[in-house]
Formats: structure tokens, C-alpha cells, sequence
């Protein structure tokens, strides 16, 4: 009996185990072919960056007047720009400051977005009135406009479009949470944690923020995304990096004036943006249908 008794145990507890929500939705994310298509584009990525200094045959930034505009060969696979730059090089090189972009400008909108949202959705009244009409006269403007009128106040840098591209997304985060919050604070698990004397911080972080995790972190895959591409933008309008920094955007604005005569100066730094905004919008897709409650039967 003894013996059964413990069998039994160990069951309970292998199910608790497989009935961990977010197991679950790792394993749906494995299962899904765009979800790992956009992890192996990001684990390639993130590899690239990581090893930038091995990987890049040359020095980015070292210049070569005698090797303009040399088409794409064994000696520079990519060719090299109007400077003798490689390409190759400066592509992956490059792939650190999109990353850093995304990263530092995403964690600056995640954090005020959630608490805006946080605050509006959980105390209601005229504090949500106020924080969300904020955000409603953010979201009248078009991003991009809106971030180069930031960049162009406080000077073409890339720190300064970094802290532009954060601002700009935060109104996505605090609209996401606050509904999020609308719905969750009204479930009876709040009431009951109200009722054994919870305060507002830890209803807040312990019992509402985790609840909410799931849109938030979709939303944060796909914002970083967007900022890889917002970056690039504001760069190639020379409001972002600045010469002779490899970044993606900032390559292509200096390939301008020679799109006829050396295309892939042009050409390789823009498949690189298209990579890197693919793999994270894909695995944005394979979060959003792995975190689906949906999702869960099939």
C-alpha cells in the first residue's frame, strides 16, 4: 500500500509539473515552425553580435581609398563601400548596435508603459483620465515623426534615438496593461487578497503584473522589432548613429549616391535589417499563438 501511496504522489506531482502554464506554452512554442523559424534567426543574431570581433575579417572602421566600391569576392565576400570599408565587417558589427537599439529603447518603453498602465487600470477615476489622454495625444502623432522631433530637440545621436524610440512605444505598453488590469483586478482571487489585507503594491506586482505577463511579452518581441527598423530609419536620416559607425540604417544613407554603380553597398545592409525585424516579428507570431489559452488543445 505504501508503495501505491508514493506511485501516486509521483504522479500528482509529474502532472503539477506538465500543467505549468508556461511549460506548456514552451512547448507549444517549439512545436510551432515560425516560432523556432524566429528563434533561430535571433540565437543566429545574438551569435553574430556576440562574436563580432572574431567573426568580421576586417577592422569596420579602417578605410581603404584603394579598394572603393570592390564588388563582392573571395577577398571581401560582401565587396566594399565608397571609404574601402568591408561591408561584411561593418554588417556584423553593425548587428551589436540594432540589438543594443532594440533592446535598451524596448526596456525604457517597458518599463514606464507598464506603469502608467499599472496605475490607470488599477486606480480608475481621473488618474486614468489623465495618463490615458497622455497617451491618446502621443499616439495622434505618426511614431516616426514623432521620434525625429524628439531626436532633432535633443541632437542627432544614437543614445538620444534610443531614448526617442523608447519614448514613442511606451502609449503601446500602458494601453496593453491597463486593459489587462481592467479585466484582472475584477476576478475574485483580488477580492480574496483584499479580504486577507493585501496592500495596492502587492495586489499590483504579486497578484495582477504576472497575470498580465502574457500579451506583454508579445508585445515586447514585436516592439523591438520595430525598433530595429526605427532606428535604421532615424540613422539613415542621419538623426541616429553617426559616421563612421556601422549601423545598418546609417550604411544605406551613405550607399545613396552610389546605388548604380555598387549596389550591394545598398543591398547587404539592408537584408540584414530585413533579417533581424523578420526573426523577431516571427517569433512574435509564435509567442502570440503559444500564449494563446486558445492554443491549448491543439
Amino acid at each position: 500500500m505504501a508503495g501505491k501511496n508514493n506511485k501516486k504522489i509521483k504522479q500528482k506531482k509529474i502532472m503539477q509539473k506538465n500543467t505549468n502554464p508556461w511549460l506548456e506554452a514552451f512547448r507549444r512554442l517549439i512545436k510551432s515552425r515560425i516560432g523556432v523559424a524566429g528563434l533561430t534567426v535571433i540565437f543566429l543574431l545574438l551569435l553574430v553580435a556576440v562574436f563580432a570581433p572574431v567573426l568580421a575579417p576586417y577592422d569596420p572602421l579602417k578605410t581603404n581609398i584603394m579598394a572603393r566600391y570592390k564588388a563582392p569576392s573571395s577577398e571581401h565576400l560582401l565587396g566594399t563601400d565608397g571609404m574601402g570599408r568591408d561591408i561584411l565587417s561593418r554588417i556584423i558589427f553593425g548587428s551589436r548596435i540594432s540589438l543594443q537599439v532594440g533592446l535598451i529603447s524596448v526596456s525604457l518603453a517597458l518599463i514606464f508603459g507598464v506603469g502608467f498602465g499599472l496605475v490607470a487600470g488599477f486606480y480608475g477615476g481621473k488618474v486614468d483620465m489623465i495618463i490615458m489622454r497622455l497617451m491618446d495625444i502621443m499616439l495622434a502623432f505618426p511614431s516616426i515623426l514623432l521620434a525625429i522631433a524628439i531626436v532633432a530637440i535633443l541632437g542627432p545621436q544614437l543614445k538620444n534615438a534610443m531614448l526617442a524610440i523608447g519614448i514613442i512605444n511606451i502609449p503601446r505598453f500602458a494601453r496593453i496593461i491597463r486593459s489587462s488590469v481592467l479585466s484582472i483586478k475584477e476576478s475574485e482571487y483580488i477580492s480574496a487578497a483584499r479580504a486577507l489585507g493585501a496592500g495596492d503594491m502587492r495586489i499590483l506586482f504579486k497578484h495582477i503584473l504576472p497575470n498580465a505577463m502574457a500579451p506583454l511579452i508579445v508585445q515586447t518581441t514585436l516592439s523591438i522589432a520595430t525598433a530595429i527598423l526605427e532606428a535604421a530609419a532615424l540613422s539613415f536620416l542621419g538623426l541616429g548613429a553617426q559616421p563612421p559607425s556601422p549601423e545598418w540604417g546609417a550604411m544605406l544613407s551613405d550607399a545613396r549616391s552610389s546605388l548604380q554603380k555598387a549596389p550591394w553597398v545598398a543591398t547587404f545592409p539592408g537584408l540584414a535589417i530585413i533579417f533581424g525585424v523578420l526573426g523577431f516579428n516571427l517569433l512574435g507570431d509564435g509567442l502570440r499563438d503559444a500564449l494563446d489559452p486558445k492554443m491549448k488543445n491543439v
